[in-house]
């Protein structure tokens, strides 16, 4: 028998979020903070699987069960932060009669439009991690993050005027930037965790570069190791980032420039040869991105050793 396929449902504005929630009408049309004390999670199995079609970070904390995204299952004891953007498909299994509290911002991308924050969104790595890397707050810092999305709750309270939309973006700028900084904090503090992590990338390419898999699929790419890892890329990115000041896909190619060196000294094969053996459709690719690290050419870099 085939199998019954749930497509996800679309929630296009925050009107729409606020009736399925059975919340009163939004105070504004394109952001709203919502406690999450006074709502119930999705009981209809239509709405297990969502699309928000609009920004959305959200503290939790205290949960009475087990929710799942995806394959994964995580507790909510303590306060954690989660972002998701516009699109992403975000699925659930929750536990009967759960309680949830916890604070859930919603921005339309429409709010920011016109605001330089909107081009800067995605460098806010964050709203593509997975959900089982959310950010972990501290109480202070959970408490700091209430009171900015309070700020903005009591700002669209207070009646909107001319400046009351540029108060509102300032805030979640605000709000963003403090995530950064506990995001790297959290790289810190966790640093055996990612230092582990560390060691995994480096045996991950060790072993692709010293195997077959060039010939058969090419160099390595971040999204290869960061399924590998079952982390997301821009997570793997910002962790190492925060660890060596690289990101992957610097240290896909200095692995890569350690493998042609190694080549280099103990062959004789000719400089195109070592390109296509490291996966390159083209030699010229190859040598630019040698020199580019070792400011030597392939070539000057062998006669060296001679």
């Amino acid at each position: 028998m085939k199998r019954e396929e749930h497509h996800p449902y679309i929630i296009n504005s925050i009107s729409d979020l606020h009736r399925l929630l059975s919340l009163p009408k939004p105070q504004h049309p394109l952001v709203s903070v919502i406690n999450m004390d006074e709502i119930k999670c999705f009981s209809d199995d239509s709405l297990r699987s969502v699309v928000y079609n609009f920004y959305s970070i959200c503290t939790k904390k205290d949960f009475n069960g087990k929710m799942k995204y995806g394959q994964n299952s995580y507790d909510f004891d303590e306060g954690i932060l989660t972002f998701f953007s516009p699109g992403q498909v975000v699925s659930t299994d929750i536990a009967d009669n759960p309680t949830l509290s916890g604070w859930w911002l919603v921005v339309h991308p429409d709010l920011i439009r016109n605001y330089p924050l909107l081009k800067r969104m995605k460098d806010y790595g964050y709203f593509s991690y997975a959900v089982h890397e959310a950010l972990h707050l501290s109480e202070k810092e959970e408490a700091m993050v209430t009171s900015i999305m309070q700020n903005i709750k009591l700002e669209y309270q207070s009646g909107i005027d001319t400046y009351s939309q540029d108060v509102i973006v300032s805030h979640i700028e605000l709000l963003l930037n403090y995530s950064n900084r506990f995001y790297n904090r959290q790289f810190i503090t966790r640093k055996s965790a990612s230092n582990d992590l560390l060691l995994r990338v480096e045996e991950l390419l060790t072993d692709y570069f010293n195997s077959d898999k060039v010939a058969e699929l090419g160099l390595p790419t971040v999204q290869y190791l960061s399924g590998q890892l079952n982390v997301s890329p821009n997570y793997l990115s910002d962790m190492l980032r925060s660890l060596t000041g690289q990101n992957t896909q610097q240290h896909i190619h200095n692995k890569l420039i350690e493998k042609a060196k190694e080549i280099l000294t103990t062959t004789s094969l000719s400089v195109s040869e070592i390109a296509y053996q490291l996966g390159f459709e083209y030699p010229q690719s190859f040598s630019k991105l040698f020199k580019g690290k070792t400011n030597v050419s392939p070539l000057e870099f062998r006669h060296s050793f001679n």
